[in-house]
């Protein structure tokens, strides 16, 4: 396809992927990078689901956005469904409570999940942003829904915002009233949705003690989707964009 098409790759993909990639990144800057191509007529994203239809609403209508495998899904993503959110927000609004809450959610999501936060006064994040977006959302109503991961809404409210865990609930979407009490939820500064990414759930306090005690040295840098855990003993936090510049940076 010659110019005609632009190939994008996201940092997870594999070498021999990436090898082909004319841009690499993640999934945001991946397409804001598919709307700067605005001659391209193809935009080919090595990615998954969530990360095409992001690109696919910042590119315009003459370009046609191409996932080479409609299979290739984020578990978390797929953790929020539009009709499950629309639950919790029917709940949430029959205890009175839906018109100080801001919905925030994490790029990592459906467009249908994103749609809902814009219809509902809220906005998206990126793991970068998320203390920004949230303080926002702080600024504009009492409490802040945080789709669809637990960890890094947690991880902002409480490592970022100084907030405490028992400022945060757990809303299970699979439960009556996301099994919750009605006074967990109102006394709640932030709802977090039940999801998570299941490669980073994987990581553990006890990766980290055993690699600081095989070499005393070193530096642990973990991504805000980990569990609190992990990110409150560990020495850097930050966006896989962030993680890759402190290594590029760091001494030989």
């Amino acid at each position: 396809l010659g110019d005609r098409a632009i190939v994008l790759g996201h940092h997870y993909q594999r070498d021999e992927v990436i090898e082909f990639a004319d841009i690499t990144g993640d999934s945001f800057k991946l397409a804001q990078a598919a709307q700067a191509q605005s001659t391209a007529e193809f935009v080919i994203f090595c990615g998954v689901h969530f990360m095409a239809e992001s690109a696919d609403i910042l590119t315009s209508d003459r370009q046609k956005v191409i996932l080479p495998d409609l299979a290739a899904g984020c578990s978390m993503a797929d953790m929020a469904t539009a009709s499950q959110v629309d639950e919790c927000w029917k709940t949430l609004s029959e205890l009175g409570v839906a018109s100080t809450t801001i919905p925030v959610t994490y790029m990592n999501s459906s467009a249908a999940i994103k749609s809902f936060t814009g219809e509902h006064g809220g906005t998206v994040c990126t793991s970068s942003n998320a203390q920004s977006a949230m303080q926002w959302a702080f600024t504009q109503g009492e409490k802040v829904l945080f789709l669809p991961d637990q960890h890094l809404g947690r991880n902002t409210a409480v490592k970022s915002l100084g907030l405490s865990l028992d400022d945060c609930v757990l809303w299970n979407p699979w439960k009556p009233m996301g099994g919750l009490t009605e006074s967990e939820i109102k006394n709640a500064k932030v709802i977090l949705w039940r999801g998570h990414c299941s490669v980073h759930g994987r990581f553990s306090k006890e990766s980290i003690d055993d690699v600081r005690s095989r070499i005393p040295e070193v530096k642990i840098l973990v991504h805000p989707e980990c569990t609190h855990e992990v990110v409150t003993n560990s020495d850097v936090v930050g966006s896989t964009e962030f993680i890759i510049k402190t290594i590029e940076a760091a001494p030989t």
